[in-house]
């Protein structure tokens, strides 16, 4: 019997490449896990909320890479950094667009830097795919020479997805009024979502959030969250009218 041929997207048929993912907020572990994971040559092993669980679970599954987010609760991202990357190539994701930071966590042992709503999903996923390339040197976690993740333009009004977290409750008769992203924020609100949550999920600013329901709420004709989720829903009553005054 002939044995299964390699799937084509993992890298040298050996399977997925294996990610940790840290980051003290689990809307955001939720969200980097269902992007990565929509790739076949890319699976979440484990996550973590802080710093000393990451090192725990990294130290375990001895992962492909690890996402680290700098500010977590117990111990911080920077003060394990060095630890994680004498185990496993690790790339910090960040809301902070602070570059003596960013250098302080290369100088430690990170493989590269990205910001939070400056980089597109293809852009993420290629860096974690770079992170393959790059294998920790003991005693060595500066890791001077290693070539970083490139760094995409800090341009959020490109930002862009290859996947949905679409929770597919859509009412089917409205879905066509809606563009793609505003479907995906509108599945979001009716999820239960503040706007600072679906920020993080959808890796766009608060600012943008407001101004994709803004225009949710006219091509729906309501006012409120609550009307919005009634229309979506299916279970506005039929006398809903438009935006009151």
């Amino acid at each position: 019997m002939r044995s299964p041929a390699p799937d084509p997207a993992a890298p040298d048929g050996r399977g997925p490449l294996r990610i940790v993912v840290a980051d003290d907020n689990p809307v955001v572990r939720a969200g980097l896990k269902a992007l990565l994971e929509g790739r076949a040559d890319l699976s979440v092993v484990a996550e973590a909320a802080d710093g000393r669980t990451a090192l725990a679970v990294t130290t375990s599954h001895r992962p492909d890479g690890v996402l680290l987010d700098l500010r977590m609760p117990v111990v911080d991202g920077l003060t394990v950094l060095p630890q994680l990357a004498r185990v496993a190539p690790v790339l910090i994701l960040t809301f902070g667009r602070e570059p003596a930071l960013h250098a302080e966590a290369v100088r430690r042992g990170a493989a590269g830097c990205l910001v939070h709503g400056d980089f597109t999903v293809d852009q993420l996923v290629a860096a974690v795919r770079e992170l393959t390339h790059i294998r920790p040197q003991p005693g060595r976690p500066g890791r001077p020479g290693v070539s970083t993740p490139p760094t995409p333009p800090p341009n959020p009004s490109h930002l862009q997805r290859p996947m949905r977290l679409s929770y597919g409750i859509g009412r089917p008769a409205l879905v066509g009024q809606l563009s793609a992203r505003e479907e995906e924020v509108m599945d979001l609100i009716a999820a239960g979502m503040n706007n600072r949550q679906i920020a993080a999920t959808c890796f766009i600013s608060e600012k943008t959030v407001k101004n994709h329901i803004n225009r949710i709420f006219a091509k729906l004709q309501t006012s409120t969250r609550s009307e919005a989720i009634a229309r979506w829903l299916g279970t506005a009553h039929p006398a809903l009218g438009g935006p009151h005054a």
